[in-house]
């Protein structure tokens, strides 16, 4: 898969693209790896719906038109997913600080532990010896890209065969992942090491990955039989916070990273008259998911603009110009913690229907999908 472009004309051609092919076979293709060169089995519209460049809403729909409740009935659940991971680290938000103070943690040991060090070392580079695994490695860094299975193979290899610890491994797909954001990074790496739904690991079998890699892959020696990791007391549930309105009137907009789409904002009354886009990327993102990210920003800015017939710019000092900032909700990570004080955090209708739902298991969102997508 070559770097997407990182506009939302590219990712609404990119959704036409899918639902006009590969989307019908969706259901019946998702789960096989065909390799990075061959046509992907699945939408690949995730780097644009991890800025909302599309949201999940308009994705949804779309597929819901193209191929009826039935044809799109797996496809709308997977994008569901990414919705119920944002909703359920809003209400564990120490699930975000855990994992950064483990991950701290575990580069502190590999200052300590050579032996621990030779096997992360290798493991990033692609020089394990594994089959399968070290392609996936070499694919991460190269195309900022992984299908969902492999994802789930590799981090199950690194947890249990390696014995690496998980936080080190979300860290490195973050670090890599054009698509990444931290509650599906996170959780979805918690889930592989049986915490998100505990003591049920995903164990990555050398025979599931032979039949839906189409037989490219054959790893020997995995530890199929691993036990989940385990933590004495899990993240701690803490009530949604209130998202605001926007008041009536003049407003300055700014936009961050977790949504560029401010054409479909909810901002009732209020007339933007200036715009601004905070860029804050992942502390340890690589270059190309940093240019990507500036790209999407750059994008939006210029949409806004357009949109709203006012002046859109990166932030700077005095940007508002006395002006009450109105921001999408930024959810837990880098943009929720670079926003400045002050401003109202407004929220989608989406996110408001289906947040609410995802504090325990993905069941009780999944049961609730028709209840959010009524209009």
């Amino acid at each position: 898969m070559p770097h997407p472009v990182m506009t939302r004309a590219a990712g609404l051609d990119a959704l036409a693209s899918f639902l006009a092919g590969s989307g019908a076979d969706y259901a019946a293709t998702r789960n096989t790896d065909p390799g990075r060169d061959d046509a992907p089995t699945t939408s690949c519209l995730s780097p644009y719906l991890s800025r909302r460049l599309l949201t999940e809403e308009e994705v949804a729909r779309a597929a819901l038109s193209a191929f009826g409740e039935r044809g799109a009935d797996k496809f709308v659940s997977e994008v569901f997913w990414r919705t119920y991971f944002k909703g359920h680290l809003e209400t564990h938000p120490e699930t975000w600080a855990r994992y950064r103070a483990g991950r701290d943690a575990a580069r502190a040991r590999l200052a300590d532990e050579p032996g621990l060090h030779r096997t992360h070392d290798r493991a990033v580079a692609g020089e394990t010896g594994l089959d399968g695994f070290d392609a996936w490695a070499t694919q991460l860094v190269e195309q900022g890209f992984l299908h969902n299975h492999a994802r789930m193979w590799f981090a199950s290899i690194w947890i249990f065969t390696l014995r690496l610890p998980w936080e080190l491994g979300a860290a490195f797909f973050l670090r890599h992942l054009l698509d990444g954001d931290p509650a599906s990074n996170t959780l979805s790496w918690r889930w592989v090491a049986g915490l998100h739904t505990r003591g049920k690991p995903y164990l990555a079998r050398r025979d599931n990955i032979r039949e839906f890699t189409r037989g490219r892959h054959d790893p020997a020696g995995l530890n199929e039989d691993a036990a989940s990791l385990a933590e004495e007391i899990p993240p701690r549930e803490v009530p949604l916070a209130h998202a605001d309105t926007a008041p009536d009137g003049p407003v300055a907009l700014l936009l961050h990273l977790d949504d560029l789409a401010p054409e479909t904002l909810p901002l009732g009354n209020a007339r933007v008259t200036r715009v601004a886009g905070l860029l804050a990327s992942d502390e340890e993102a690589s270059d190309t998911v940093r240019a990507a990210d500036a790209a999407a920003m750059a994008d939006a800015l210029a949409r806004a603009a357009a949109h709203f017939g006012c002046p859109a710019e990166p932030m700077r000092d005095g940007w508002a110009g006395g002006l009450p900032v109105v921001t999408p909700w930024a959810p837990v990570g880098p943009s929720a913690d670079a926003l400045p004080a002050g401003c109202r955090r407004i929220r989608r209708a989406w996110d408001e229907r289906a947040w609410p739902l995802s504090n325990r298991g993905y069941s009780r969102l999944r049961g609730a999908i028709p209840k959010v997508m009524a209009p």
